[in-house]
């Protein structure tokens, strides 16, 4: 067997393992932000496949094939949710800010799934902590991962 035929059965076996990226049961509730983020995402990867040349590392084109199909899906359910300005209880899209029993505050944009990023203080919709909050109003205590915490203040992102 040729080393040439070898190498090319293994970039085949390559892109075939990698499997497709899991899409969420859940509603895909965006803001404008996570809308664009998708359609950021989808035009980049359009450009990169038109960029392709034909001899390109198969692995990497079945990534990119495999990443375009995923934000494809997630534009097509994409459902645009946005705050009511005025809304005096939790809702997606907010910024929440909590407060626990020793003064220590967070503060959570309640986003979706694909534009969640804890880290910098924004959690999805289906989280624990954005399930304890919905619904609830400044002033009201909910308890998750057995923390109190009292919402303290709401806003409404434009």
């Amino acid at each position: 067997m040729s080393r040439a035929f070898t190498r090319e059965e293994d970039n085949e076996n390559a892109a075939s393992a990698l499997g497709e990226r899991p899409v969420s049961p859940h509603r895909n509730l965006v803001t404008r932000s996570g809308l664009a983020m998708i359609e950021a995402e989808l035009a980049r990867l359009r450009e990169e496949m038109a960029d392709v040349e034909s001899d390109e590392d198969r692995e990497r084109v079945a990534l990119m094939a495999r990443d375009l199909r995923y934000w494809t899906a997630r534009r097509e359910s994409a459902e645009l949710s946005l705050p009511e300005a005025d809304s005096d209880v939790v809702r997606f899209g907010m910024t929440v800010s909590l407060e626990d029993e020793d003064s220590k505050t967070a503060r959570w944009r309640i986003v979706g799934e694909d534009e969640a990023e804890p880290a910098k203080g924004s959690i999805s919709h289906v989280s624990p902590m954005a399930q304890a909050l919905f619904g609830r109003k400044v002033g009201d205590l909910v308890t998750v991962n057995a923390r109190e915490w009292e919402i303290v203040a709401l806003t409404a992102d434009a």
